[in-house]
């Protein structure tokens, strides 16, 4: 089994940073191939004793919010695990956890509030971001707020998640504004 030490180092290694958000089909099935398994166990709690500290709670979050984009791309599973990064990333911030982590590596903590489709989750993710100082994020975190305050829900989500689309999210979504995910 991995340790938060083992996600973090393959996290916030260098060749994996510039696939950040830009990945290609052959990561996501090496990425699903090697933390799949380890993704599944954080759904159903067997890492909860990684929410013991700091670099646990960051890896959590990012086995449970980030990975899936990559290992699920396409179909609804990518979401199915955001409430729990969010439970994660709460106890982070109730335990002062988010104070002790490297800045370069918060907006990870912050970022299963960004994914959320709650407004409330949306106003934390810009009040975090904006507290931390992480201004790339904060243009991001305002955009993804905007979203989910114009719509109530992230519309680009929709087809994969089986939700109808009202006329006005398939206007925005065939409009040169609109955010992919």
């Amino acid at each position: 089994m991995f340790s938060p030490q083992d996600i973090l180092d393959f996290w916030f290694a260098e060749a994996m940073r510039s696939k950040w958000f830009a990945s290609t089909p052959q990561l996501d099935v090496a990425i699903r191939d090697k933390y799949e398994h380890v993704w599944e166990a954080a759904l159903r709690g067997g890492l909860d004793g990684w929410l013991n500290s700091p670099e646990g709670c960051l890896a959590l979050a990012i086995i449970l919010d980030q990975l899936p984009l990559n290992m699920f791309r396409g179909t609804a599973k990518r979401f199915a695990s955001e409430a729990k990064s969010r439970e994660v990333a709460r106890h982070a911030i109730d335990q002062d956890f988010d104070k002790q982590l490297d800045p370069a590596r918060l907006a990870f903590l912050y970022m299963p509030f960004m994914h959320s489709e709650n407004l409330a989750d949306q106003d934390l993710s810009v009040e975090l971001f904006e507290a931390a100082g992480l201004e790339n994020n904060l243009r991001f975190a305002k955009h993804h707020r905007e979203i989910v305050r114009r719509f109530g829900r992230f519309p680009h989500r929709n087809a994969i998640l089986g939700r109808m689309s009202t006329q006005e999210e398939l206007d925005y979504l065939n409009s040169k504004e609109a955010f992919k995910g």
